[in-house]
C-alpha cells in the first residue's frame, strides 16, 4: 500500500491549505478498483468518489490530527472520502447535537452512516438524544443511524450502566416492523450489541426481546429476532 503524504503547513490560511493538503492526499490515495467496486458492497452514493481504502483514511486522519474546522470543510466537499475521513479528524467534544442532524440528514450510504455512528457519533454527549430523535425517523438513513449509534455505544461504551440500553431496547422493537433493508439490519445490529454486553440483565432482556420479535407475525420483525437469537446462540456455544 502506498504511503501517502499530508503535508503540514504553518502561518497564511492554515485552514484552507490543510484542507487542500487533505483533499490531495485522498487523491493521491484513490484506488479506481475500489471506486469501481464500491457498488458490490451495496454502497451507492451521490457523492463524488475517489476510491481511497479505509486504511489509507485512517492513516490520513492520524497525520492531520483533531480538527473541528477541518472536518467541516470536508464535510462540505460533498466528496464520499472526505466525508469519511471527517469522522476521525472531528473532534467529538464541539460536535452538537444540530451538526449531528445536518450530517445525519445528508447520509445516502450505509458506509458513510455507519462510520460516523461508529467513529465520531457515539463519543458525543448527545449520543442516546439522537438516539430518540432518529429512531421514529422516516428517512432510510437517519432511522438507521439511530440503531447503528445505539449498537456503536452498546460495543464502544464499555462503562455505561445498563439503563440507557434497557430503556432502548422499546425503541428497538418500535422499529422492527420496518422493512427497509438498512434500516431493519441496523435494528438487528443494536439488539445484538446490547445482548453481547458482559450483564446479565441486559443479556436476558435482550433475548426476550428477540424471542418476542421472532413470534412475530410481522416478517422483518421475525427476521431481526430471529437473526438475534442466531447470534446470541453463537456467543453463548463459545462461552
Amino acid at each position: 500500500m502506498r504511503s501517502v503524504p499530508v503535508r503540514m503547513r504553518t502561518g497564511g490560511d492554515v485552514g484552507m491549505a490543510r484542507f487542500e493538503d487533505a483533499l490531495r492526499a485522498l487523491e493521491e490515495g484513490g484506488e479506481p478498483r475500489i471506486r469501481d467496486g464500491l457498488e458490490r458492497y451495496g454502497i451507492k452514493t451521490s457523492e463524488r468518489v475517489i476510491g481511497v481504502p479505509m486504511a489509507t483514511i485512517q492513516r490520513i486522519a492520524k497525520i492531520l490530527g483533531r480538527d473541528h474546522d477541518l472536518a467541516a470543510a470536508l464535510w462540505s466537499s460533498g466528496i464520499y472520502e472526505a466525508r469519511l475521513l471527517a469522522a476521525y479528524v472531528e473532534n467529538p467534544g464541539q460536535v452538537s447535537a444540530e451538526q449531528m442532524d445536518e450530517w445525519a440528514r445528508g447520509f445516502d450510504n450505509w458506509a458513510t452512516c455507519d462510520t460516523l455512528c461508529f467513529a465520531l457519533f457515539d463519543r458525543t454527549e448527545h449520543a442516546f438524544a439522537m438516539v430518540d430523535r432518529w429512531a421514529s425517523d422516516d428517512a432510510e438513513f437517519v432511522k438507521r443511524s439511530a440503531f447503528g449509534l445505539l449498537a456503536a455505544k452498546a460495543l464502544h461504551d464499555k462503562s455505561c450502566p445498563d439503563d440507557p440500553f434497557l430503556a432502548r431496547l422499546d425503541l428497538i422493537e418500535a422499529a422492527s416492523g420496518d422493512d427497509r433493508n438498512f434500516v431493519k439490519k441496523g435494528v438487528s445490529w443494536a439488539l445484538r450489541n446490547i445482548g453481547h454486553r458482559k450483564s446479565d440483565p441486559l443479556r436476558g432482556a435482550a433475548r426476550c426481546v428477540a424471542e418476542r420479535l421472532a413470534a412475530s407475525p410481522e416478517r422483518s420483525a421475525r427476521w431481526i429476532g430471529k437473526d438475534a437469537l442466531r447470534a446470541f446462540d453463537k456467543a453463548a456455544a463459545k462461552a
